[in-house]
């Protein structure tokens, strides 16, 4: 049997902020807020974790005191799903996002954004329904 990924950890200054952003982005809702740490899901998977087989991760916002000073060593990539890519990062950037120069050479399929709180994501050019 092997391990199954259902949640997704990240550091920042304003858990509330951050995942207000990442819900707008991904269609989730807060699942839980307490001391500091709010977790947003995906609504149609509620029970998440205890469902068997896979699911969408839920993200966890915990604050810290420290801010983020490099590039990531992991980072989220997101398919639009009713939209192009374009439209899609047009999208994104009225959320508050912008975009990130991590050394793209400019002929990559996808867009480097980085959320408000400066953490790099992608934005795949293929559509996932």
């Amino acid at each position: 049997m092997a391990s199954k990924f259902t949640e997704l950890a990240i550091d920042c200054a304003d858990p509330h902020a951050l995942a207000g952003f990442w819900c707008a982005v991904l269609g989730y809702e807060v699942q839980d807020e307490e001391d500091g740490v709010v977790t947003i899901g995906s609504p149609a998977v509620p029970e998440g974790r205890n469902r068997r087989g896979p699911v969408p991760p839920t993200l966890t916002f915990a604050r810290v005191p420290e801010g983020k000073t490099v590039k990531n060593r992991l980072h989220i990539d997101v398919n639009p799903t009713d939209r192009d890519q374009d439209e899609e990062v047009r999208r994104l950037l009225g959320l508050g996002a912008r975009h990130a120069d991590v050394g793209q050479k400019g002929d990559e399929s996808w867009v480097t954004l980085a959320d408000p709180e400066g953490n790099e994501f992608c934005v795949l050019a293929s559509r996932c329904p």
